[in-house]
């Protein structure tokens, strides 16, 4: 079994199901915009971090969801 985080709610993969499931059963793809366990928000409608929201120039990031350290990476200025 592997075992990973989707914005900081602990989840694990089912090989026989072919699927990632939260530790509650439900499958990640039939509910992917879980709140995250830190703040209590779900993501924006654009898929950002509700704490962090739009970052001007940044192509990725997250607030680490009380999991992890935080980060941010910025697009490279050509």
């Amino acid at each position: 079994m592997y075992g990973s985080y989707v914005r900081g709610n602990m989840v694990f993969y089912d090989e026989e199901d072919d699927a990632w499931f939260y530790e509650d059963g439900v499958c990640v793809d039939d509910e992917p915009d879980r709140v995250c366990p830190l703040c209590g928000k779900p993501p924006t409608p654009e898929g950002y971090d509700a704490c962090l929201g739009h970052i001007d120039g940044c192509i990725s990031s997250c607030c680490g969801h009380g999991c992890s350290e935080p980060f941010f990476i910025f697009a490279k200025e050509v």
